[in-house]
């Protein structure tokens, strides 16, 4: 079992150098590159950090952060998993299962998560997420906005 914890104040600073590892993992599948300055851009993220309408959760091992997981559209529902990301060293260990779940289960309600196509690990790892999650689901494709060039997104939609 993990420490799942609320993020504030200065949490989302370290979930923006987390932010950094996440985007750079997904650049194969999404077609994303750094910005001049060589970061990859964070102004989803830093909307989020700002915003009511979103919650950022943190899991540590003891002073490393190994997880991070963006809750998203909170008020005006379904809610969303806006981001999602396990340290490599601790995937495969239930990190992301419980990080996954523990999210989940605090916002009750409507619920979309979204995947890319391309990504096979985050396909299986959300249709078993759903499993447990919502019993009954649905999955659809859409087409990612402003980017013809990519494969569409595929989304789940369940209720808890």
């Amino acid at each position: 079992m993990i420490d799942v914890q609320p993020a504030s104040g200065d949490d989302w600073t370290v979930i923006g150098w987390l932010w950094q590892a996440y985007r750079n993992d997904l650049s194969a599948i999404v077609d994303g590159l750094p910005r001049a300055d060589g970061r990859y851009n964070h102004a989803w993220l830093d909307g989020w950090a700002r915003s009511d309408d979103a919650a950022g959760y943190l899991v540590h091992e003891g002073d490393a952060p190994v997880a991070f997981a963006v809750v998203n559209r909170l008020t005006e529902g379904p809610h969303g998993i806006g981001a999602f990301w396990v340290v490599p060293a601790r995937r495969r260990a239930g990190v992301g299962w419980d990080l996954a779940l523990d999210v989940i289960r605090r916002h009750p309600g409507a619920w979309e998560i979204a995947f890319q196509q391309d990504n096979a690990s985050a396909a299986r790892f959300w249709r078993k997420v759903a499993d447990e999650a919502f019993g009954t689901w649905t999955e659809e494709p859409r087409a990612v906005p402003g980017k013809p060039h990519v494969p569409p997104d595929t989304w789940l939609s369940g209720s808890n």
